[in-house]
């Protein structure tokens, strides 16, 4: 099995235990990222979101050679589209997964890159 697709599998199977996190062990957790302005229930938007990282985790793995790069450039997507959330809760100052400092929280704003690269290298055939 070459780098690029233990990545990709890597990368399915960390989504995939996100997303079960959002539903389970680390729901409440899940919530601290939810901005105010999102006009869903808070618990509503997390476990929205666990379905979400779910399905794209297992597509991610499982999607067939020609289609993923698409693959990829979706959970890139995905992986912005959540920034929002990260940026609330320094905002916020609210603490959630041992972010309870400012320095904590801004450290976190910058890993969505890397998530957003991973996504893209992982996915490009």
């Amino acid at each position: 099995m070459e780098t690029k697709e233990i990545s990709r599998i890597a990368l399915g199977a960390f989504l995939i235990t996100a997303g079960i996190g959002h539903l389970t062990f680390a729901r409440k957790k899940f919530q601290a990222q939810v901005p105010d302005w999102v006009p869903l229930k808070k618990d509503d938007t997390v476990v929205y979101s666990g379905i979400a990282e779910i399905l794209l985790g297992t597509a991610t793995i499982v999607t067939p050679k020609k289609y993923r790069k698409t693959m990829g450039k979706v959970v890139a997507t995905f992986f912005a589209a959540v920034l929002p959330g990260n940026i609330a809760q320094y905002q916020n100052r609210k603490d959630s997964f041992g972010l309870n400092t400012d320095n904590r929280r801004l450290g976190r704003l910058f890993m969505q890159a890397p998530l957003i690269g991973w996504a893209l290298k992982s996915t490009d055939e």
